[in-house]
């Protein structure tokens, strides 16, 4: 039951802390949010500095009807608060030997791609399409729309009846090599096992269906930059009367007699709570958070990080015509960069190269014939091995001489402003284990069974929501977990 009077209290303001926030107060319950920095959103931010906007986090949204939901669920219409706007191409390739390839998200344009450098995989491309929707289909009902707190609980004979089409019993790699024949295709399929920090060569082919989930549906971007949805949703909690605080770390979870009681803020004072949902990194969680919890964050210390990221923000004068709003600068061996990142736990000598020009789309976001670039590279959970303040001068060198012999020529000699972050600063900024990006990797078949369970297991009315825990990282399945433990909160209370 409900401990009248007493507020939900939730520790982080990402997007599924806010979407629980807002389904909670939208079922009558009062909550407070605390998040220990100065503005809302989590790892989807901002960087602003010199005239130039960065977005920090994600940067595309797939299953927008996701968002709509949300706001739908507190009778908002989610236009009244966002415009979305369809990105073409979706994403711009490029390729050591000069290839280039366009991702149209209208299908017409898309197959004239795909038959324009490897005519012969036009057909697969399509079964490839029919194989991923089926996956799509088993899994989505069972796995991504609705709670669970372990594998017994997706034991369902929905589930059971499903469990051959889901294709868990190969690698995302071996299942795309089974389809297509260019070399440049496979690379680029494989690509999407990155979504949720990955490895293709290891991780069940179960995660194709992210590549179908974005040319199916499309991928969106949100006008005014990312963080314009966290703005939304801020704003959205504001109106039903949940009450945020920013810059308001929290030092514990009050534990008494097995019981959530509460927080302690880190500046002095005590919330009692009805109920605290984390919605940060549940190792950091166990090991800093809650009293007693080093025994699970040993469980979760046992399991793969996802890998990291190091990032440069580059504003740069004048305009480089090979950049689209999304361009990708793929690396000429694909299984040694991920050698590299993955078990040698190291950065790629040949990265892949990921930029956002949001300048593209929104020319407020860079000054008048400037752009802004989010410069992107894949880089190995940090566990202490590498000196990242050291090694960053040469390794920022080095992606700056790939870009510009893959077509940004004169790219050092534009910069006007510069910074950067490697894994070490993702862990202090957001409390990540690590500063793994996307929480525990998916590089097994039963990786999401690994994640902290939307309720605790050894404290009651300790809720965990994110990234962090079911149904797993990213923009969608961030909000579906604000879904999910609320209705596993108001299960528990009676409601």
């Amino acid at each position: 039951m409900q401990i009248m009077g007493l507020p939900i209290v939730i520790v982080g303001g990402g997007l599924g802390g806010l979407a629980a926030a807002i389904r909670l107060a939208t079922q009558g319950r009062r909550v407070i949010v605390c998040e220990k920095n100065e503005r809302l959103g989590g790892k989807l931010n901002l960087h602003q500095a010199a005239g130039y906007t960065f977005d920090t986090g994600p940067s595309l949204l797939t299953m927008p009807w996701v968002v709509r939901d949300l706001f739908a669920f507190a009778q908002r219409r989610m236009e009244d608060y966002l415009c979305l706007e369809q990105i073409e191409p979706t994403c711009r390739y490029f390729w050591p030997d000069g290839t280039r390839f366009d991702a149209w998200q209208r299908l017409p344009q898309l197959v004239q791609e795909i038959e324009r450098i490897s005519p012969v995989d036009v057909p697969h491309f399509f079964q490839f399409m029919a194989h991923t929707a089926r996956i799509y289909d088993a899994v989505a009902g069972p796995f991504l729309l609705r709670p669970f707190d372990g594998l017994r609980e997706l034991i369902t004979p929905s589930m059971v009846r499903h469990a051959f089409r889901i294709d868990a019993l190969r690698s995302v790699d071996a299942a795309v090599r089974s389809f297509f024949r260019s070399p440049h295709l496979r690379q680029l399929f494989n690509r999407y096992a990155t979504y949720n920090g990955s490895s293709p060569y290891v991780s069940p082919a179960t995660f194709n269906l992210i590549s179908y989930i974005e040319l199916a549906e499309g991928g969106w971007y949100v006008h005014g930059g990312m963080y314009q949805l966290a703005v939304a949703l801020g704003r959205l909690a504001a109106e039903l009367g949940v009450e945020v605080r920013t810059e308001t770390p929290v030092s514990e979870v009050i534990v008494e007699k097995g019981y959530a009681r509460g927080v302690r803020l880190a500046h002095g004072g005590v919330l009692p709570a009805a109920a605290v949902v984390i919605n940060a990194d549940p190792q950091y969680a166990y090991t800093h958070l809650i009293p007693g919890g080093q025994r699970e964050a040993t469980r979760l210390a046992r399991f793969e990080p996802s890998y990291s990221g190091v990032v440069l923000f580059l504003g740069v004068e004048g305009d480089f015509p090979a950049l689209a709003h999304h361009t990708i600068f793929f690396s000429a061996d694909y299984p040694s960069e991920f050698r590299a990142i993955v078990q040698d736990r190291r950065p790629a000598l040949d990265p892949t190269i990921y930029i956002a020009a949001t300048c593209r789309s929104d020319p407020t976001h860079a000054p008048p014939g400037h752009m802004n670039l989010f410069v992107l590279v894949n880089a190995p959970a940090d566990d202490g091995r590498i000196d990242w303040e050291a090694v960053m001068p040469a390794y920022r060198d080095h992606i700056i001489a790939k870009l510009e012999v893959m077509g940004l020529s004169g790219l050092r000699q534009a910069i006007r402003y510069e910074s950067y972050w490697t894994p070490r600063d993702l862990a202090q900024r957001y409390n990540a284990a690590f500063g793994a990006i996307y929480g525990l990797s998916s590089n097994s078949p039963f990786a999401a069974f690994a994640r902290s369970p939307l309720r605790a297991r050894r404290v009651k009315q300790l809720y965990f929501v994110g990234g962090g825990t079911h149904p797993g990282g990213g923009i969608p399945l961030v909000l579906l977990s604000g879904k999910a433990v609320t209705s596993r909160i108001l299960a528990d209370q009676g409601a």
